[in-house]
């Protein structure tokens, strides 16, 4: 069966990857003032927040257009592919993965399978990564589904941004309410639960909040049966500083993991906010059998 891999820019996932690969990524647009300015083609993190800086307006994100995916698909289903797997970013930050399941609804002859990571940027990567593996070891659609909700399952991260107004303004904080009162003086914990940002806890400081995000790291992985097959993410939001500290940490407490460092895509800061940090981790795609 040919199968097709399509993914958004939210996963990181870098042009050398899509091209060696065989992988679509379809920009999400982030809107500033009145320009439209596209993930991955003509804005980057470090662009945004000097915008930001310069007095532009707040951004917001949109989604790709339902009418330039169907005529993605229309342009693979005539390139003969029988199959689409379509991985996208959280379900529950961004309404892409719905729009997917819609046109798959409407046009089966597409052959299209959204997969929903409930998470984004360079964890959904790896499972974007593992869904090329398997395609090219010529694995069968229901076995590469099948494969991909197992690596999702392992998927987990914290993160500590530096207040609250981006996610709440954006709308993007699950349970916002009971935390936005005193949002200027607390440094929020977050995680993703079924899909969703939540804040679990709050600190006093930045230091103080990293550090907790750290022990937690510690206390989560050592509780995984597949902890020996682990691969740990480190993603910041313009605080470059910070991540190599917690790189370190990370290499002291996981010598014999591999680490990857990464920043977080222009449409997560927009709703993050500037020195932002996440630890994330999953199994390490590179350590498991996906040859069958």
């Amino acid at each position: 069966m040919k199968i097709a891999l399509v993914t958004d820019s939210t996963s990181v996932i870098s042009p050398q990857e899509a091209e060696a690969n065989n992988i679509i990524v379809v920009p999400i647009p982030i809107i500033i003032g009145s320009k439209e300015y596209l993930e991955g083609v003509n804005i980057t993190s470090d662009k945004l927040f000097e915008l930001q800086r310069q007095g532009a307006d707040f951004p917001k994100t949109s989604q790709p257009s339902m009418g330039d995916m169907i005529s993605l698909f229309n342009h693979l289903h005539e390139e003969g592919y029988e199959a689409i797997i379509a991985i996208t970013l959280s379900s529950g930050i961004s309404g892409f993965y719905q729009t997917l399941c819609n046109i798959a609804k409407t046009n089966p002859e597409y052959g299209l399978h959204p997969v929903d990571t409930q998470m984004t940027v360079r964890l959904q990567g790896n499972l974007v990564l593992a869904a090329a593996r398997m395609i090219n070891n010529g694995l069968g659609l229901e076995t590469i589904l099948d494969h991909l909700e197992k690596i999702r399952a392992t998927i987990d991260e914290l993160f500590v941004v530096n207040d609250l107004k981006n996610l709440s303004r954006g709308g993007r904080l699950s349970n916002a309410g009971a935390f936005i009162g005193s949002m200027l003086n607390i440094k929020p914990l977050l995680t993703f639960k079924n899909g969703e940002i939540i804040a679990f806890d709050k600190i006093r400081s930045m230091k103080r909040a990293f550090n907790k995000i750290e022990r937690l790291t510690i206390e989560k992985i050592d509780q995984l049966p597949y902890k020996d097959k682990i691969k740990l993410f480190i993603i910041d939001s313009n605080d470059e500083h910070q991540a190599e500290e917690a790189k370190q940490f990370l290499l002291e407490q996981f010598p014999d993991k591999t680490i990857s460092v990464t920043k977080f895509s222009p449409v997560i800061a927009t709703h993050l906010g500037e020195k932002s940090l996440a630890i994330g981790w999953m199994i390490d795609i590179d350590k498991i059998d996906l040859t069958k």
